[in-house]
C-alpha cells in the first residue's frame, strides 16, 4: 500500500471516529453559576476517584485508592455556602495493587475494618474563594474518631452528558490528614504520617 493510501485511510478513519462522537446538547460544561441547575445530585462511580499518597520510608511516595464509596451532594448553584455534601467510604475497597498489603491495611494494625467499616465526610460549611474554588469545611470520621478537615475544591463545571444525557456536575478536592490524629499510628514517622487524599468525581442530578 502506498504512503497516500495508508495517510487516506488514517484520514478516513478519524473522520469517522470523530463524526461518531456525541455532540453536547447545551454547548458543553459551563462553570456560570447563573447557567447552571441545582439539585440533589449522586456520585457517578465509573468516574470518580479517591485516591491517598504517604511517604514510605522517606524513599518514595505511595499510592492507593478507595474504590467503592457513596457521596450526596445537594447543590445550589444561587447559593453555593448552601449546598450540603455526604460521603461514605466502605475501607474495604481499598486498593494499593498489592493484595497482601491490601489485608494488611485492613488489619487492626491499621484501619481494622472488622470494627470501622467505613469512614464518612459531612459537611458542616463551605466557603468560596473564587470563581470556581472552595473550601468545604466537614468532619471526617475513620477509624472511630471525628474530626475537622478541609477540602480545598475547585469545580470543573456543569452540564448534560452528551453520551448518558444525565444532567452532571464536577468537581476535584484536595485535603491533607493526619492518620495518628484518627489513632492509625503503625509505623510513625517512618511510614508518614501525613496522608494527601486526591479526589475527583461526576454527581448525577437524581431530582
Amino acid at each position: 500500500m502506498s504512503i497516500k493510501a495508508v495517510l487516506l485511510s488514517a484520514a478516513l478513519v478519524a473522520g469517522g471516529l470523530t463524526a461518531s462522537l456525541p455532540a453536547y446538547a447545551d454547548g458543553g460544561p459551563t462553570t456560570d453559576l447563573t447557567k447552571l441547575e441545582g439539585g440533589q445530585f449522586a456520585v457517578d462511580k465509573n468516574h470518580a476517584k479517591i485516591i491517598f499518597s504517604i511517604s514510605h520510608f522517606g524513599f518514595s511516595t505511595y499510592y492507593g485508592m478507595f474504590t467503592d464509596f457513596d457521596a450526596k451532594l445537594a447543590f445550589n448553584p444561587k447559593a453555593v455556602t448552601k449546598s450540603k455534601l455526604a460521603v461514605t467510604v466502605n475501607l474495604n475497597g481499598i486498593d494499593t495493587t498489592n493484595p497482601k498489603l491490601d489485608e494488611h491495611l485492613k488489619s487492626a494494625a491499621f484501619f481494622d475494618v472488622a470494627k470501622y467499616p467505613t469512614a464518612t465526610f459531612k459537611s458542616t460549611k463551605i466557603k468560596v474563594t473564587g470563581a470556581t474554588t472552595g473550601k468545604i469545611y466537614g468532619d471526617l470520621t475513620l477509624h472511630g474518631v471525628t474530626r475537622p478537615v478541609v477540602l480545598d475544591a475547585s469545580f470543573n463545571g456543569g452540564g448534560t452528558n452528551p453520551m448518558t444525557k444525565a444532567y452532571e456536575v464536577g468537581f476535584n478536592a484536595t485535603a491533607l490528614i493526619k492518620r495518628s490524629d484518627f489513632g492509625v499510628k503503625a509505623y510513625v514517622p517512618a511510614v508518614g504520617d501525613d496522608v494527601k487524599l486526591i479526589i475527583s468525581g461526576e454527581f448525577d442530578r437524581v431530582q
